[in-house]
């Protein structure tokens, strides 16, 4: 059973962040912000993939400006990401954004952080304290030497000086995350922050790689930290759609028993049983699983003769060879079909299920 560290909550738009908030799970667009078409149509996608909370670049005032037509658009809360310009920041909280992420020791000074307060203040916008390995002021990496696992001083130094200078303007409504692109100084670092602060944490391993080696690193950095209670959001970043991120969020959430949605994808590594193309046919499955909300555990098997009792616990599943496929549920068959015709029945079948929980949780 896990025991999660109880933090202070704040607000980003409805969701709530910390407290005995649920963990939420959020990504960040790769279009052109300003791109309003091609931006609005990214969020959708990852809003069906179960995305919470959507961060978008602001690298100029063309980017800050489209915030609110984007909005306008989408049903998540939106956060800016701001690098180096107030003005950004300021722009972006004017024009809808609700939440920002910077680094306040690189905004150019107090006065040029003191108007971002103040406007984050003003529409009520929480902001995240974000720092980087490669983010940290000189002073403190000849303080406390570059992160690493048996040192990662130098990142919460860097992250709890930032969020003073929120607390001199008399500004609470933060969070924090302190990213690295090594796992072991990631784990490090969170364990320490979370001893030194009250503040909600985002998780995450920055500039972790493409999907596999994105995926085990985060995963591995992340799962030890919520496995230990300590987050309150997390990103997994990978170099890829990142809908894929939000697919491996939830696989990593639901793994820990932290929280569930949508259908659980089970199947065989295939051996030489294997009589169809199995790899194909359960990526395609799993396409349309990404976009269920059903608590079902779905199965695909390579095997006839093996698949329905090794999936026995599986709410539907099916298997193929030799021509002939086979839906089963609950370990029994249910229906014979041709291999051809296999998927497409699957697929019916799914919608079916899908279509019984809406009806059960639409009151």
């Amino acid at each position: 059973m896990i025991t999660r560290k109880k933090t202070r909550q704040i607000h980003v738009g409805t969701v709530a962040i910390g407290g005995e908030a649920p963990i939420a799970v959020q990504s960040m667009t790769n279009t052109l912000t300003g791109d309003i078409v091609a931006t609005v149509r990214q969020i959708h996608q990852l809003e069906r993939a179960g995305c919470e909370l959507i961060r978008v670049a602001v690298p100029d005032l063309a980017a800050a400006e489209a915030i609110t037509a984007i909005r306008m658009q989408i049903a998540i809360p939106l956060i800016a990401d701001i690098h180096f310009d107030s003005r950004l920041a300021v722009a972006a909280m004017e024009h809808g954004a609700q939440g920002i992420r910077i680094n306040p020791g690189n905004l150019g000074g107090p006065d040029k952080l003191a108007r971002v307060v103040d406007a984050a203040k003003m529409h009520g916008v929480p902001i995240r304290v974000g720092v980087n390995s490669g983010s940290i002021a000189k002073d403190l990496l000849k303080r406390y030497g570059y992160p690493t696992p048996e040192r990662p001083e130098a990142l919460i130094a860097s992250a709890l000086e930032n969020v003073r200078l929120l607390e001199q303007q008399g500004f609470s409504e933060i969070k924090i995350s302190i990213k690295s692109s090594d796992t072991l100084t990631t784990i490090a670092g969170y364990r320490q922050l979370a001893q030194q602060t009250e503040y909600p944490l985002h998780l995450g391993v920055t500039e972790a790689g493409g999907l596999i080696a994105g995926t085990v690193k985060s995963s591995v950095a992340l799962g030890i930290l919520l496995a230990e209670g300590i987050g309150d959001t997390f990103r997994i970043s990978l170099t890829r759609d990142p809908v894929e991120e939000i697919r491996v969020g939830y696989e990593l959430l639901r793994s820990l028993r932290i929280r569930e949605r949508g259908p659980e994808l089970i199947s065989c590594p295939t051996c030489g049983r294997t009589r169809l193309d199995l790899f194909t046919l359960a990526e395609q499955v799993e396409q349309r699983l990404q976009t269920m909300q059903a608590t079902i555990k779905v199965a695909v098997m390579g095997c006839v003769v093996n698949g329905p009792g090794e999936a026995r616990e599986a709410d539907i599943g099916i298997a193929g060879g030799h021509g002939v496929g086979i839906i089963f549920k609950k370990g029994e068959i249910f229906r014979k079909v041709a291999e051809a015709e296999l998927l497409p029945v699957f697929l019916e079948e799914l919608e079916k299920l899908e279509a019984e929980y809406q009806n059960r949780n639409s009151g």
